[in-house]
């Protein structure tokens, strides 16, 4: 009988999104930091693993007092007045 329970995942872009979170796990909501922690909810949302990377968003969430919904429409808003990851090349502006 084969095993159902499915294996968590690594993440390819893992080791870069841990490093992001860390900073983000010490600062304050800035623009960006508040972009980035969108990319890295969107991106991790419903991946079968990263679980630490997936606690730590919500515990950034929690520390900022911020609802998804409350992130995102403060993010729409960035975007839609400025080029945040503008100058940063590809570092940033990857949302796969």
């Amino acid at each position: 009988m084969a095993d159902k329970e499915q294996k968590d995942q690594q993440h390819p872009q893992w080791q870069k999104d841990r490093q992001s979170l860390d900073a983000l796990l010490n600062g304050t909501p800035t623009d960006f930091n508040l972009a980035e922690l969108a990319r890295l909810r969107i991106r991790y949302q419903g991946f079968p693993g990263a679980r630490d990377i997936q606690a730590d968003l919500e515990t950034v969430m929690t520390q900022w007092s911020l609802t998804e919904a409350e992130l995102f429409a403060k993010t729409r808003e960035i975007h839609a007045t400025q080029q945040i990851y503008r100058g940063l090349g590809n570092q940033r502006d990857d949302w796969s």
